[in-house]
């Protein structure tokens, strides 16, 4: 079923693609696969699915001692606690919800030598919801500038979760704002190449306004079990 799913993804992906005139080689498929099992990632790797996003740190860990045997790229999409950053520093690939300079400072300072940088996208709450995480829009380029100076990381580009709406002609409009400022820090000096943005409902929009990264879970896993973990970020699938 999983499979079956994903080729539906792929199909959605294609006619987005296809309708913005865009490569679909440009937007990289994220399974977000928080409260998921460890053997629902495995049918997903095995039907060519390679790149899983994490919203619990704990949860995260155990999956990947448990997947240890696949190469998966793990990014990790939820939000951080400055007392966690060691074992995400140590254990992924992509951290996409940095919105805070303490944050990206640990990560640098504790990403073992050993290993590539870290790509980092900057969260931004781009309809500045008081419930949700990510850096104000005033405060991003400071910040950007700031992150993409740090050792051991590699600032990459923005991800934002708008509100939820229906209307695609809506969509668009937010996923835009998010576009335009990506266009904005790069004619400040900055070299960004990634726009994390667009899930399940509003993948078409976001893909029609330069995603290259849409993060997937309910129509790839279906609905999500309840999970127990504390501290949880909806708005990633």
């Amino acid at each position: 079923m999983i499979a079956d799913k994903l080729m539906q993804v792929e199909a959605r992906l294609q006619q987005a693609s296809q309708t913005s005139h865009r490569s679909r080689d440009e937007i990289a498929l994220l399974a977000v696969s928080k409260t998921q099992p460890a053997e629902r990632l495995r049918a997903a790797f095995d039907a060519g699915q390679h790149r899983f996003g994490e919203n619990y740190l704990q949860e995260a860990l155990d999956k990947q001692r448990a997947l240890a045997d696949l190469a998966i790229e793990w990014h990790f999409i939820g939000p951080i606690q400055s007392n966690k950053t060691r074992p995400l520093a140590e254990s992924f690939q992509w951290i996409h919800s940095v919105d805070r300079l303490k944050i990206a400072r640990r990560l640098s300072e504790q990403r073992p030598a050993e290993q590539p940088p870290i790509n980092i996208c900057l969260q931004v709450n781009i309809d500045a919801e008081p419930s949700k995480a990510g850096v104000d829009v005033a405060a991003l380029p400071e910040l950007a500038h700031a992150v993409a100076a740090l050792p051991n990381l590699r600032l990459r580009g923005l991800m934002a979760i708008p509100a939820p709406r229906t209307d695609p002609t809506a969509q668009r409009q937010a996923f835009a704002r998010v576009r335009a400022l990506l266009e904005q820090l790069n004619r400040e000096g900055l070299a960004l190449d990634t726009l994390s943005m667009g899930m399940s409902g509003d993948l078409a929009a976001a893909v029609a306004e330069g995603a290259t990264i849409v993060r997937v879970g309910t129509d790839i896993f279906g609905a999500r079990a309840q999970s127990t973990m504390n501290g949880g970020q909806t708005g990633n699938s």
